[in-house]
């Protein structure tokens, strides 16, 4: 059990959900090749905090940590292009979802937060995370 499979369990549901929206969001994945639409697309990053052990005997972990996703969107056209994929994201990733993959279950452990959006010279983002917790034993 890994961090490995938390960032599968996460990417596996938003990826599925990112390719069947109308239309479709392309995902930057991290370290993976990517070329930037000039039309709204994600940012994917999972940021695991410490693994922490659960029993004096040293077999259970807790894996714990924030997924964000980054809604990219194009400059000059208004937040609310943004904000509705971040209410869509926090559709996706409601509360207390549970998602299992390979023997190990995650479980979403905060409300889906977006923050305040951000703009640079071509795009306008709003960040969008949520924490996560995996207990192994």
């Amino acid at each position: 059990m890994s961090n490995k499979l938390c960032r599968k369990a996460i990417e596996s549901r938003l990826a599925t959900w990112a390719a069947a929206r109308v239309p479709a969001l392309p995902v930057a994945w991290e370290n993976v090749p990517f070329t930037q639409p000039t039309s709204a697309y994600l940012r994917a990053f999972l940021l695991p905090a410490t693994t922490t052990g659960i029993d004096l005997a040293g077999a259970g972990r807790t894996y714990r940590g924030v997924y964000q996703v980054s809604v990219v969107a194009p400059l000059n056209a208004g937040p609310g292009a943004a904000e509705g994929i971040a209410d869509e994201l926090a559709a996706l990733f409601p509360l207390n979802t549970r998602l299992s993959v390979t023997g190990l279950t995650l479980q979403v452990v905060t409300p889906v937060t977006a923050a305040q959006g951000a703009q640079d010279a071509t795009n306008f983002t709003v960040p969008v995370s949520f924490q996560y917790r995996a207990d192994t034993i």
